[in-house]
């Protein structure tokens, strides 16, 4: 009887550990194809460029385990990032205002996803439609109000804050390490996260347990929301600026990717915010190596949607 057990719990750490392993197996590869791969500042580079996707990704975690999706993230980071450049601007170049701004477009990144939720439980529309049509509404927001053009901020405080190193680190590196923790608290140490689980492994069984569906479900896009206005911030400090037809197009799908690479599924009830953050540093791994290689920036797109094909059918593959 220990012993099955003993091999039941090797089996389940082995599956869980094993995106960690195709992580090492990928950066000695990649070594191997291209020594510069392994320098310390293009791993360092590699962690900071992946932060900003993988903070999203991880919020975009809740949504699917709850059995939703979220496409409008995007678009959500150009509207949030401009939001916080032209408070800024309107404020001042003080900390003060620097706060206020970044209050400001946690408020609204909160907001939309509060409405998505609504939108999506209440509305019974479905999060596909919902999501899409947020998707669209964002961006020609931010196209609109630019002019097609690019927002700029004249505060150097803020643009302080995505180049600030703590300790020899980018700060979007730990923000992403400690916004990880956090979430891995919240969807494995609590009741919420327990419910989220429970509502998109079974609707209706979670019902008659008496979890409040809607609020569940709305609640993860209000997590994804807090998730986007994150990288919005660091982001659109980093870069001093936001185009408003460029910045944070294809987030949508490199944060579902790194979910779904991390073992989330499509249809809810399974996933993992340790899983989430490998699989966005595995995607990071791949977009490095592909533009090392000189691979296509046109072909780029390609290689990630067999990702995300190639992961769904192993994990179709594992429930068989």
């Amino acid at each position: 009887m220990i012993l099955i057990k003993d091999k039941w719990t090797f089996k389940l750490n082995l599956s869980k550990y094993i995106i960690v392993f195709i992580l090492v197996a990928l950066m000695i590869f990649s070594g191997i194809l291209s020594p510069a791969f392994l320098k310390p500042r293009n791993i360092l580079n590699i962690f900071w460029q992946t932060s900003y996707v993988g903070i999203i990704a991880i919020g975009i975690t809740f949504v699917m385990i709850a059995g939703g999706i979220d496409l409008s993230v995007g678009s959500m980071v150009a509207l949030l990032g401009a939001l916080a450049i032209q408070s800024v601007n309107k404020f001042g170049d003080s900390a003060l205002s620097v706060f206020l701004s970044i209050l400001l477009t946690y408020g609204l990144g909160i907001l939309l996803g509060f409405g998505t939720g609504l939108l999506t439980t209440k509305g019974k529309i479905p999060a596909f439609v919902t999501t899409l049509g947020g998707m669209a509404i964002y961006r020609s927001l931010v196209l609109n109000f630019a002019n097609g053009g690019v927002y700029m901020t004249i505060s150097r405080k803020y643009s302080d804050i995505g180049m600030k190193f703590v300790l020899g680190l980018p700060l979007p590196m730990i923000v992403f390490i400690a916004y990880a923790i956090v979430a891995y608290i919240l969807l494995d140490k609590t009741k919420f996260g327990r419910h989220v689980y429970a509502v998109g492994a079974n609707e209706t069984a979670a019902l008659y347990s008496a979890i409040k569906v809607d609020m569940v479900r709305t609640l993860t896009y209000v997590v994804s929301g807090v998730s986007v206005a994150t990288s919005a911030v660091l982001l659109s400090s980093m870069m001093s600026s936001v185009s408003s037809s460029s910045t944070g197009n294809g987030f949508e799908l490199d944060a579902i990717a790194a979910a779904v690479i991390g073992g989330t599924s499509l249809s809810g009830g399974k996933g993992s915010v340790f899983g989430t953050f490998f699989g966005a540093l595995i995607l990071g791994v791949i977009n490095n190596m592909l533009v090392m290689l000189n691979v296509a920036v046109y072909l780029q797109g390609m290689v990630k949607g067999l990702i995300i094909i190639a992961a769904v059918l192993l994990q179709n593959l594992r429930k068989e």
